[in-house]
């Protein structure tokens, strides 16, 4: 299938916050625990979305400095608003050429992005080769094969029980190295040492249906871009099949989980 059949749409920064940035927030903070880098540091975070792993990297991590490039515009203007703080640096850039002196880096850091650049080894060398010597570098990726976002994977259930092509667009059969072995090994391709890999999980609670649905009408991302790009009735369809499926709790809440697994390495 195309490429441009996926809707990898990820310019809008409001219509990402509202379907993945709120629980990549949420995945930040335990990430940045485990990496255990130290304070007073200088960062590059590969792939910056909004803002979520910059904004923890500040309240966390006291940095020396922060590097964040994204290859989105949107994404670069909405993490400035973000994360106003005067040792960050937001640039428009590309993983697989990084703009920045070898050796230059004593942490580098990358979230929920790796497995949306074309070429993963040419951006792990990337970053391999501007940090120092002995820098740890850390990423995390959601757990697409085995189904870890439960949301994600209730709307590609209904909607492959709807329209069986649409199972081609799913991340977990893009994404199939999104696993513990496939991404160590990736790390390994990618020149780096002392490779370990977590799972880190969260809740994702939604108020209602509506607070479930509404982000899938936003069209950033696969999910969300398949959706809109269904005629009206099966739109429909979709949204029907999902709210007569989707557990509830008493007061009507839909309470799901989301799981990513983190790498940690030595450059």
């Amino acid at each position: 299938m195309a490429d441009t059949s996926r809707h990898d749409a990820w310019q809008a920064g409001d219509s990402y916050d509202a379907y993945m940035g709120r629980w990549s927030r949420q995945v930040a903070p335990r990430f940045l625990d485990w990496l255990d880098a130290g304070d007073g540091l200088e960062w590059l975070e590969v792939g910056c979305g909004t803002g979520a792993l910059s904004a923890a990297i500040v309240a966390q991590c006291d940095p020396a400095s922060l590097v964040a490039i994204d290859p989105s515009e949107g994404f670069v203007t909405r993490a400035r608003a973000n994360v106003p703080d005067e040792r960050v640096s937001f640039r428009v850039g590309d993983a697989q050429t990084l703009d920045l002196p070898d050796r230059s880096r004593d942490v580098i850091a990358s979230a929920l992005v790796l497995n949306f650049v074309p070429d993963r080894i040419r951006a792990l060398k990337e970053m391999r080769r501007v940090a120092r010597e002995g820098s740890r570098i850390g990423f995390y990726v959601w757990d697409y094969p085995g189904g870890g976002i439960e949301f994600m994977r209730a709307f590609w259930n209904a909607a492959t029980d709807l329209d069986p092509k649409a199972i081609e667009l799913t991340e977990g059969r893009r994404f199939p190295f999104c696993t513990p072995d496939g991404l160590a090994t990736l790390a390994a391709h990618g020149g780096l040492q002392d490779v370990e890999v977590i799972a880190i999980e969260v809740p994702t609670l939604f108020a209602d249906f509506d607070d479930y649905w509404r982000p899938f009408t936003l069209g950033a991302g696969p999910a969300p871009g398949y959706c809109m790009s269904l005629d009206p009735a099966a739109r429909e369809a979709l949204r029907q099949r999902l709210s007569d499926s989707l557990p509830r709790r008493g007061d009507g809440a839909i309470s799901l989980s989301a799981r990513a697994w983190a790498v940690r390495a030595t450059a």
